[in-house]
């Protein structure tokens, strides 16, 4: 990156079933916060990059009144949407923004209400993140029977078992407990889960992240208004990593990895100098719990087919080699999908500057990553952070 970039202020609302706020009242909960920490205003921003998906909310083209509720008017010009992955595109063009000299300080706030429809047309309208043509109209996908078709290929492939993905919503549900601003705070043990509804073999509800409202936002400033701010604990952006794939899952040739991630991986580590072993934090795309475990073989802190063994030794629990989500993950903190990247980034920056609370992982090199995923692999982004 040609400037240096690093976070100074984040927010998030409380995730979970948001009746009681509007999606312009609920993002105002992130942003406020991000201000609070900041010590900044509106007037300190130049500019707002809005994310959000808006495909289950009654608000279509949702940031103009969250950017006029916020008092933002004039700073939003653009909104940007990658599904499951839009606050990390969110921050990604905001990150850039700044490096490349336009701006000296840029707020990305990711929102989404997804429960202002029912969960038929929530499966409905996620069923066609793929291919429509070839995957929803013609055998009726949903998310889970994406992840499941994931699954069952790791399964066959590796051996891993219906218990190894169980481990990893024991794992979030037990941080979640701990995490006020979370979705879903009730611990779960692996009988809980592997008894718990099938949804799509071998996915079961309690394997799913739920469906959520959230909102989170992330204050980003150019190292020269750091200075000027004479901001204390900075956290910095050292790689952002970007990765894509196609529509279809039948194209790709594989399903026991993605591509997308991969490539966003080794680009972030490429940037920012470091490598997997590195990382001492890390938050990961668990939409499913197949996917937690596909993510620390494409981050490189297990070898392929080796992702279980990390939950079976407890080696992403906190106090671990790499810990991992420590804040409950998608899969129980929640997965407002405009949202998610940004929070990710809100848990790390917490993380980093020692104010994680009951969860806080102790830090030697102060190095941290997100993993964000966008559709079934169709997008990615990882970005390495450090204080």
């Amino acid at each position: 990156m040609r400037r240096r970039v690093g976070i100074i202020g984040v927010g998030m609302s409380k995730f979970g079933k948001r009746d009681d706020v509007s999606v312009r009242e609920l993002s105002w909960e992130a942003i406020r916060e991000a201000f609070q920490d900041s010590g900044l205003t509106q007037r300190d921003v130049d500019l707002v990059v809005a994310g959000s998906t808006a495909y289950r909310g009654v608000e279509l083209y949702p940031a103009p009144p969250v950017s006029e509720y916020a008092s933002l008017v004039g700073k939003t010009p653009i909104r940007v949407e990658a599904a499951c992955a839009t606050g990390s595109a969110a921050a990604f063009t905001a990150v850039n923004s700044i490096a490349s000299g336009l701006s000296d300080v840029v707020l990305a706030v990711g929102f989404d209400k997804m429960t202002e429809v029912d969960t038929q047309t929530s499966l409905a309208v996620g069923g066609r993140g793929g291919n429509y043509q070839w995957e929803f109209h013609m055998y009726g996908t949903t998310f889970p029977s994406y992840y499941a078709l994931y699954a069952t290929r790791h399964m066959a492939v590796y051996g891993t078992k219906e218990e190894d993905m169980a481990l990893a919503s024991v794992k979030a549900h037990k941080y979640a407990f701990l995490n006020e601003k979370a979705h879903l705070r009730n611990k779960v043990t692996v009988e809980d889960v592997l008894k718990s509804r099938v949804i799509s073999w071998p996915i079961k509800l309690l394997d799913s992240s739920p469906i959520s409202d959230g909102a989170a936002a992330v204050i980003f400033a150019s190292e020269e208004k750091i200075r000027e701010l004479k901001v204390e604990t900075p956290v910095w952006v050292e790689g952002i990593g970007y990765g894509s794939d196609t529509s279809s899952i039948a194209r790709r040739g594989e399903w026991t990895s993605l591509r997308a991630a991969r490539d966003a991986a080794n680009m972030a580590y490429f940037q920012s100098k470091r490598s997997p072993n590195d990382i001492e934090y890390a938050t990961v795309h668990d939409c499913f719990t197949i996917a937690e475990i596909m993510a620390y073989e494409d981050l490189g802190f297990a070898e392929r087919g080796k992702g279980a063994t990390l939950l079976r030794e407890g080696q992403t629990e906190k106090g671990g080699r790499v810990a991992v989500n420590l804040f409950g993950g998608l899969k129980a903190k929640g997965h407002p999908l405009g949202a998610t990247g940004l929070s990710m980034l809100y848990e790390v920056t917490k993380q980093l500057r020692e104010e994680a609370g009951p969860v806080q992982q102790q830090f030697k090199n102060y190095v941290a990553l997100t993993h964000n995923v966008g559709g079934t692999g169709h997008y990615a982004y990882v970005t390495v952070l450090s204080r």
